[in-house]
């Protein structure tokens, strides 16, 4: 099983003159500890799971940009990219951006969103649930395109495009991997079997029932299921002193035995770099066994 660590939360102690300092030592340590992911939201106001709406938030590829000249070997992602940000065109830009000046380590993760307090706040349209699964679709094969070497034109209901001329194109081939996230079982997931490298899911009671919904929509479109990096969202909390380190490993194997091939998630006591350390000196070798 990987490891992987999201960064949700920037309203740090020692506040935005800091903030480009810190962040790097908590990227180059989780990268150096042996985490495998590298993730930050895609969100322009704080969400309320989180901390209050007003809290620090950074703009999610911008941050990746920044993370890429920090890290050597973690994959970069977010968790994840509302669909309606940005244009398929800009979104798949900023990937193969991402992905050619990390060499090769960029990931798209990308959904249908949902927060709409953001969007009416800052003026992002924020269509219906139904038309944001639309251009979710539509998205992910205008992404495909842009990363084939088909470069004729797009005619799609959202995007009507020329030439899907992109240059330089990504260094991961056939393309970055693509996460979906989500669990609808209808839509999310179907999605996933049909266009994904990988999903990314909540470690809830459902999860097991998601995961075989998973399976049957790979065996309605004559996938293997074993195709798709099952992630699932965890925090990684070790507790004072490391006293919670065995409850997460249990947790981990426990997911591991369901067929969730690697975790994301915050550590609580970032930016302290202490915790980050002992995860990759305690955690991530006994996960990767899993």
């Amino acid at each position: 099983m990987k490891v992987g660590l999201q960064i949700p939360n920037f309203t740090w102690p020692n506040g935005p003159a800091a903030l480009g300092g810190e962040l790097a030592a908590v990227a180059r340590t989780a990268d150096q500890a042996g985490f495998e992911y590298v993730a930050v939201m895609d969100h322009f106001f704080q969400i309320a799971a989180v901390g209050p709406t007003e809290d620090d938030m950074l703009e999610a590829y911008t941050t990746l940009g920044f993370l890429a000249a920090h890290t050597e070997r973690a994959e970069l992602l977010t968790v994840i990219t509302g669909v309606h940000y940005r244009e398929p065109a800009l979104l798949a830009k900023a990937v193969t951006t991402l992905d050619v000046l990390s060499g090769g380590r960029a990931m798209m993760g990308i959904g249908a969103g949902w927060n709409e307090e953001e969007s009416r706040g800052l003026g992002f349209p924020f269509p219906s649930t139904a038309e944001r699964f639309e251009r979710l679709e539509e998205a992910l094969r205008y992404l495909l395109q842009m990363w084939s070497d088909d470069e004729g034109p797009f005619d799609g209901r959202f995007t009507k495009a020329e030439r899907l001329l992109n240059s330089p194109q990504s260094l991961s081939r056939p393309h970055p991997p693509i996460m979906i996230g989500g669990g609808g079982e209808r839509k999310t997931l179907r999605l996933v079997a049909q266009y994904g490298d990988a999903c990314n899911l909540f470690n809830t009671p459902a999860l097991p029932r998601k995961l075989d919904v998973l399976r049957q929509h790979c065996a309605d479109v004559g996938r293997d299921d074993d195709e798709i990096t099952k992630t699932v969202y965890q925090v990684l909390d070790v507790g004072e002193n490391g006293a919670r380190t065995q409850e997460l490993i249990d947790e981990l194997g426990r997911l591991a035995d369901l067929g969730v091939d690697a975790v994301l998630g915050s550590v609580p006591t970032v930016p302290r770099l202490d915790d980050l350390e002992r995860i990759g000196a305690d955690v991530i070798p006994v996960a990767e066994k899993l």
